[in-house]
Formats: C-alpha cells, sequence, structure tokens
C-alpha cells in the first residue's frame, strides 16, 4: 500500500509558527502553502440549520485533498470541541479534480477549497455557535500536515453566494446500485465495481467505516460496461467482512458527477 511522505511541520493554530510559509502585511507567518483558512459566516437555514464552510486559499500550484483521496493524501479532519448546541454535522462535498504529482493519481482540489458545512442544531431554535481545529494536508514539491483553530463569526442574513457556487457542485445522487464484485487479497479486500453505459475520467470508491485504507481505482471496461477495481485495507492487514451497502461509489466527470450509495455484489 502507498502513503503520502509528509515534510512534518510545526504549524500550531491558526496560522503559526514553523516551516517556510509566507508572512502577511501583519507579520503573521503562514504554513507553507496556504494563503488563508476561514468559516465562513453563511446562514440559517429554512430547516433551522446552520450552514457555513471551510475556506481555504491556497499558494498557485499547491493542492488539498478530498475525504477519499485515493492511493496518497490526507482529507481533512474536524474537531468541533468548543462548539455550542452542535447537533449533527453534514459535510457537503464539492466535485474534486484529478491531481496528477509524482507518479501518484489522487482527488482534491488546486488553489480554492469552499466546503460547505450543515449543522443542524442540539437544542432546535437556539443559536449554533462554531468553533473547530482542522487538521489537513497541503502539498506542491513537498507535503506539510497543517492544522488551524477557527471560530466562525455570527450567521448572516442571508445566504453566501461562494458557499451556494460549492453547493452547486456537490455530485448528485443517484438511486441505482452497481454492480460489484469482492474478493479476498492478502491484506484485505478487492472490489470491482461496473457500471452500465457509463464514462467517467475518474471513479473514487469509499468505505463508510474508519481506519479503512482504499486505493486510487483502476479503471477498465468489460463490454459497454466501465468498471473500477480498488483495494480495501484495514488496520488488521487481514481480509474482513465488507458490508456492500457501505460503500460509497463516486463517478466524476469533468462537469458533473454521480454517487451511489450501496452495489449489488455478483459472484460469476
Amino acid at each position: 500500500m502507498k502513503w503520502c511522505a509528509f515534510l512534518l511541520v510545526s504549524v500550531a493554530p491558526a496560522f503559526a509558527q514553523g516551516g517556510v510559509g509566507q508572512v502577511d502585511a501583519a507579520g503573521v507567518e503562514h504554513p507553507p502553502g496556504l494563503v488563508s483558512a476561514e468559516l465562513l459566516p453563511g446562514w440559517v437555514t429554512p430547516k433551522g440549520n446552520r450552514m457555513t464552510a471551510l475556506a481555504l486559499r491556497l499558494e498557485p500550484g499547491w493542492k488539498t485533498y478530498w475525504r477519499s483521496p485515493g492511493d496518497a493524501g490526507v482529507p481533512p479532519h474536524f474537531d468541533w470541541q468548543g462548539s455550542s448546541n452542535l447537533g449533527q454535522v453534514t459535510m457537503h462535498w464539492p466535485r474534486p479534480e484529478t491531481i496528477e504529482s509524482g507518479g501518484e493519481r489522487t482527488l482534491g482540489y488546486h488553489d480554492m477549497l469552499v466546503l460547505p458545512i450543515e449543522i443542524a442544531p442540539a437544542d432546535a431554535g437556539g443559536a449554533v455557535d462554531l468553533a473547530t481545529t482542522v487538521d489537513f494536508g497541503l502539498c506542491d514539491d513537498i507535503c506539510v500536515p497543517v492544522q488551524v483553530r477557527l471560530t466562525a463569526p455570527p450567521a448572516g442574513s442571508a445566504p453566501d453566494p461562494a458557499i451556494q457556487a460549492a453547493l452547486a457542485q456537490v455530485p448528485e445522487t443517484s438511486t441505482e446500485r452497481p454492480q460489484c464484485r469482492v474478493e479476498e487479497i492478502e491484506d484485505g479486500m478487492r472490489v470491482t465495481a461496473s457500471f452500465d453505459h457509463q464514462d467517467a475520467p475518474e471513479v473514487a470508491m469509499e468505505l463508510q467505516a474508519d481506519k479503512v485504507w482504499v486505493s486510487q481505482p483502476e479503471l477498465g471496461r468489460q463490454g459497454d460496461r466501465l468498471t473500477a477495481s480498488a483495494d480495501f485495507v484495514a488496520e488488521s492487514g487481514k481480509p474482513f467482512a465488507l458490508d456492500t451497502n457501505a460503500l460509497r461509489l463516486t463517478l466524476i466527470g469533468p462537469d458533473r458527477a454521480t454517487e451511489y450509495l450501496g452495489c449489488d455484489t455478483v459472484t460469476d
């Protein structure tokens, strides 16, 4: 299995000391590759949920990662301690792009990421105050882990066009289920999914379980069907019971993406 090699740099709260970054007009040194990071004010939806977004602005050429980056890369991780009236948190991930770097193919974002985040209040009708610590990876010729501590301003009175634009890039959800074949490999499981009459430059495969690494799928064709095959490796390094209903498969094109929840197992 392959992992992204990170140059370890100490980057404590919000734009911290350590690393070789840029210094802004206020004399604050940013981590390498990062221009700014913030939680946008957002708004309160008609359902009473708080809508905000993580906004990362990167230096030219730098990239950060999607929720399931593939063979290499580190997706963002959020710790919401310090927030109040926090209920269910839902990430609305915009469609990623394929990034080729150092012979690796990963999924992520160049230059700018606006990641919409919707929070249901624990106490309906009460205000949601947001504070989070976010750990994520940034890569150019080197890769660095970054940690920022952010607090959202009070919600605005109207929807934010930047967040709305990001929401428009979220993959569609299909009610169909592709076919898939599951087999044991030495250190885990391999899933091969096939899609009827589909063409897509990229496919992402995920398992809704913690601590399962998933390789970047290899694409092919079987007759008139698109196929995607990926390895799923758990911490045990052994084959395990893989629930195909917990699979999430995303076909990613240049202009749209479609997400499938679960697949139907075939054995022949």
